[in-house]
């Protein structure tokens, strides 16, 4: 793989860049504090901004390495923030492992599909992956959704294999490799 870092990547109405310092605001506003967002996230709802801070502090550092891949999503109209995308790196498998999550304001509009296809797109051109997969709790199935419009195949569901924040739960799995990225 070949390892350049978190770009900036631009969309059609998105831009999906590095966290900043001054991003904590609008994380905790539009997704990080709602529990709604974060009821299938593996990560607990931020109850003050002071968390959102405090995980922004140790993300921040992160972006020194080239293998670390994590942006924030902002609308391109206003620069706000309103979700976060990210993968995650198996270098031997040459596999990146995708998550995200959105404000509930931007629900239901392909957004997360648009940031989605632009990560997959990424991956496949410039690091050079072979494999891009991600999973969900099967009572999220939105999240699928926007999975299988990226082109990502369903690969089957693991009984209580993951916890999230409703304790522990399945998790449905999907990917999409880089010959059949090519092909579409």
């Amino acid at each position: 793989m070949k390892h350049c870092g978190t770009k900036t990547l631009e969309t059609e109405r998105l831009i999906l860049r590095r966290f900043r310092e001054d991003d904590a605001e609008a994380m905790f506003r539009n997704w990080a504090s709602d529990p709604e967002v974060t009821k299938f996230l593996t990560w607990p709802t931020h109850t003050s901004v002071d968390v959102t801070k405090y995980v922004l502090s140790l993300w921040l550092p992160e972006y020194e390495k080239e293998d670390y891949y994590h942006w924030v999503i902002t609308w391109k109209e206003t620069g706000e923030p309103i979700g976060t995308i990210h993968g995650l790196i198996k270098e031997e498998l040459e596999l990146v492992t995708a998550g995200y999550c959105l404000s509930r304001n931007f629900w239901h509009q392909g957004i997360m599909s648009e940031s989605l296809q632009a990560l997959i797109d990424f991956f496949f051109t410039e690091v050079e992956a072979n494999c891009i997969n991600s999973y969900h709790d099967p009572r999220n199935p939105n999240s699928g959704k926007v999975m299988t419009h990226c082109g990502m195949k369903f690969d089957g569901t693991l009984r209580a294999s993951d916890k999230n924040n409703t304790g522990i739960c399945d998790a449905s799995w999907y990917s999409i490799l880089r010959e059949e990225w090519k092909n579409r």
